[in-house]
């Protein structure tokens, strides 16, 4: 067997090797590190899921956090008559009392999507009903007889609410192997990248020492 081919062959493999190694590292760490941020969110644009689509007074999220009570009016003028919630949606810290006041147009009340609370039907003028957001969130709410003339609200609580972008909060959570269930450790792209030399360097030898090609030197 010819040393200087060997040697040649055998160099031409390593250095291949090495270099698809080196071009998977980053690929790795730059897969780790896209996103940025942790989640948690407060900078997101909140996702109501199409549920203001159709409130005519609905001109964005007010932000009213730091307020202990925030006031939102109900039945003003919205929707083609005194069929609104303003601020349509307001963005307040968990903890906070939003108190609703009303104008005395008609009667209304304020009930959750979900069940987590309701008024009575008032018409009276005043603040008829509170209540206090514990939890992060967003709550959509209505008026019974006005709902399909679009007299709808929202609360957004806190930071942990579901976002336009996805995920909680708008932020993208950064990409970890070991949250899906695969063990990855940094040393072992190195561990890889020697196994990868060594196994080029053993099917080298073994063409070199085997091969049937008449360019082969050696034999025994």
């Amino acid at each position: 067997m010819n040393r200087r081919d060997f040697l040649r062959t055998a160099a031409a493999g390593a250095g291949g090797s090495a270099a698809a190694a080196g071009a998977a590292a980053p690929a790795a760490a730059q897969e780790t590190t896209e996103g940025g941020g942790g989640g948690g969110g407060g900078g997101g644009e909140p996702d109501f899921g199409g549920w203001l689509d159709d409130v005519g007074n609905f001109n964005g999220v007010e932000d009213m956090r730091g307020n202990d009570q925030v006031t939102v009016q109900v039945g003003t003028e919205a929707n083609g008559g005194p069929y609104g919630y303003t601020p349509a949606a307001v963005h307040v810290d968990a903890g906070t009392t939003i108190q609703f006041e009303w104008t005395g147009n008609q009667e209304h009340n304020v009930v959750h999507q979900d069940g987590d609370f309701e008024s009575d039907l008032y018409t009276a003028a005043g603040v008829n009903y509170e209540y206090t957001f514990e939890e992060d969130g967003i709550y959509n709410y209505y008026c019974t007889p006005h709902r399909g003339l679009g007299m709808k609200g929202s609360v957004v609580v806190g930071s942990d609410y579901p976002t336009a972008g996805g995920g909680d909060g708008g932020a993208v959570t950064p990409l970890n192997p070991e949250h899906m269930g695969v063990p990855f450790q940094a040393h072992f792209v190195g561990l890889a990248t020697i196994l990868a030399i060594l196994s080029s360097l053993v099917f080298t030898f073994y063409l070199l020492k085997y091969g049937e090609s008449s360019h082969t030197k050696g034999g025994n």
